[in-house]
């Protein structure tokens, strides 16, 4: 079961890094509860985060990519993510480890919700 888990997020991320957001959203529940890392709050459904990436992406240039996988004790599962934000021009917005904490549904993301990294 974790391995199916770990291929739907590798699924989700590599859509998201090719802009294909239709693919990354095939990987969600349709009421998905998302984390706005870029502008703080939660949104709601496919509509929501289709709106909120495209708007992103206007703005910025992230590239996210999943470095770990831990499955917490509560049955969620703390993906490490090396996440590089980059503005339309080239320059570095950010560029660090963060953590993307998920849980599943019938074997889609339920939840995604975001924890600062231990800086070590």
């Amino acid at each position: 079961m974790e391995n199916q888990f770990k291929n739907i997020i590798e699924s989700a991320y590599s859509s998201f890094n090719e802009r294909n957001i239709d693919k990354a959203l095939s990987t969600m529940q349709p009421d998905v509860q998302w984390s706005k890392a870029w502008e703080g709050g939660y949104i709601s459904g496919h509509n929501e985060i289709k709106e909120y990436w495209s708007r992103q992406w206007t703005e910025i240039n992230p590239k996210v990519e999943p470095i770990g996988f831990v499955k917490r004790e509560n049955g969620s599962l703390e993906v490490l993510v090396q996440q590089n934000v980059k503005d339309l021009q080239g320059g570095v917005v950010f560029d660090g480890v963060v953590k993307h904490i998920y849980t599943f549904e019938d074997g889609l993301i339920k939840t995604m919700d975001i924890e600062l990294a231990d800086a070590n």
